[in-house]
């Protein structure tokens, strides 16, 4: 029996601006950033089956780009890969080089993100060459515009020489978890986790699509958890949730988004907005977890619809990576609600009073706006005040920003929960949940009743032998007589 096989192409990834150091440099001078881009494409190539050769990083120098270039094309390669210098800079060097070597087919794409891309065609006329073609990808320099482009051109084109019958990336529909407004000017492809779920909110099973946060093209960690590239219209308008939109997969699917428990509905009431601004606590996993954790968001940009939820599935994905260290933690609940003091304080008191969730978080209007009430909120339901964490709070983003200083946030106890403000930055959130995760674990113990929660070489003082001042005295001045100086009996 005869098959028809076709060789895995060979992919060869360069990076270059003078700006660019090693990922594994230790200390950065002025002006210098670590090359993100060449190891993730090296990765992502390799992912597709592919061989692939590593050029290294090459300076701002047209005549050295020229070299490391006319090497790579002689080595055999199928597809090259550049990041960076596609733009209109003065030492934008791989763009007219490429039309010098070959044929630029385009140079600028409408989308968003990933506007300067550039393709060429390079044609081999040495008769001992190894290939007669080489298929140029001048990829923009950005690291998230990068990667978004590799998925939607390189991996079809890398299909296509493995002999794919149908290249293309596949396509499914997919119910947005969160509004999501969209570019006036460019088709988007927004990043995002979907997953399978039983109901995707219109009462079927379908795929549900939540985004990863903020969008912008220099962040990185929006593509971290993503599987999808949602394709959005160049409307300029919100996509109300529920909304059913095309989506790219780029990644292996879930089973769910992170948080899979969300009610979605495409109805425009005030009535059902609010209530689908919640996910109920249900049993399902909730009982498993050894602290329940409500997760709310607190902005009238997010609450009307005219805004995305970025801080929102960033606390998520944080507590629940975090639940082994938080002794089993998982989010039950998240909401969002409008910067109004009744609204914040009825969703605490719901979930302390009757969900009895052990801990809140609520993300944003902690600052000076005449909108920020949440503080004020927080500080009329709490029965005790905890300001420990609030200072370790501040000192590790006081490390970020000196803004960070702005911050009204308040932190408590109302009967087994524990209350606490953090900022509406997503990766604020992120950092001061690093700050105070050491003691969280601990806190939620006591709160719950367990004190048995102490250091290992903890002695408690009713069990602790009694020590006689004035012989503790004695032994430390005659200590140099050869005396030993005595330790504590109640070693902390």
């Amino acid at each position: 029996m005869m098959v028809k096989v076709q060789p895995t192409p060979k992919i060869a990834v360069l990076s270059t601006g003078d700006e660019l150091v090693e990922p594994n440099t230790g200390s950065l001078c002025r002006g210098q950033i670590r090359d993100s881009n060449r190891a993730m494409l090296l990765a992502a190539a390799t992912q597709q089956q592919c061989t692939v050769l590593d050029l290294g990083i090459v300076g701002d120098d047209k005549e050295q780009i020229e070299r490391v270039l006319d090497s790579a094309f002689a080595s055999g390669i199928n597809i090259l890969l550049t990041s960076g210098g596609v733009s209109m800079g003065d030492k934008d060097f791989v763009k007219p080089l490429l039309g010098k070597k070959g044929t630029v087919h385009f140079n600028k794409v409408c989308m968003k993100p990933g506007k300067p891309l550039t393709f060429a065609e390079i044609y081999l006329n040495a008769e001992n060459a190894p290939v007669n073609k080489v298929l140029a990808f001048g990829l923009p320099g950005n690291p998230v515009s990068c990667l978004v482009c590799f998925h939607l051109f390189v991996v079809p084109t890398i299909h296509h020489l493995a002999g794919w019958a149908n290249p293309h990336l596949l396509r499914v529909q997919a119910r947005l978890q969160q509004p999501v407004k969209t570019d006036p000017g460019r088709p988007e492809f927004h990043r995002a986790t979907i997953g399978w779920e039983v109901n995707d909110g219109s009462g079927n099973p379908g795929f549900v699509a939540e985004s990863t946060g903020h969008q912008v093209s220099s962040r990185l960690l929006s593509m971290k958890s993503a599987n999808a590239l949602l394709e959005l219209p160049p409307t300029g308008r919100v996509i109300t949730a529920g909304t059913s939109v095309s989506a790219i997969v780029i990644s292996d699917l879930i089973s769910g988004p992170t948080s899979s428990k969300t009610s979605l509905s495409s109805d425009s009431s005030s009535s059902t907005q609010h209530k689908s601004a919640f996910n109920d606590i249900t049993g399902d996993g909730s009982q498993d977890a050894q602290y329940k954790v409500a997760v709310l968001t607190v902005s009238d940009t997010v609450a009307s619809g005219a805004g995305p939820d970025r801080s929102g599935p960033r606390a998520v994905s944080v507590v629940n990576s975090s639940s082994e260290k938080l002794g089993g933690a998982k989010v039950v609940a998240t909401g969002v609600v409008s910067d109004d003091v009744g609204k914040i304080k009825e969703v605490l008191k719901r979930w302390s009073d009757v969900d009895k969730v052990d801990l809140v978080l609520t993300l944003g209007g902690t600052g000076f706006t005449p909108r920020d009430v949440t503080p004020e909120a927080t500080k009329e339901l709490i029965e005790k005040e905890t300001p420990g964490l609030l200072y370790v709070m501040m000192q590790e983003s006081l490390k970020v920003t000196p803004f960070a200083m702005l911050s009204r946030s308040a932190a408590g106890i109302r009967g087994s929960t524990l209350i606490i403000n953090m900022p509406g930055n997503p990766n604020a959130v992120a950092e001061c949940m690093e700050a105070i995760l050491p003691a969280l674990k601990h806190a939620l113990k006591q709160i719950k009743g367990d004190k048995r929660e102490k250091h290992p070489r903890h002695v408690p003082h009713q069990q602790a032998s009694p020590v006689d001042i004035w012989e503790r005295s004695y032994k430390l001045a005659s200590a140099g007589a050869g005396g030993v100086e005595p330790t504590c009996s109640c070693s902390h």
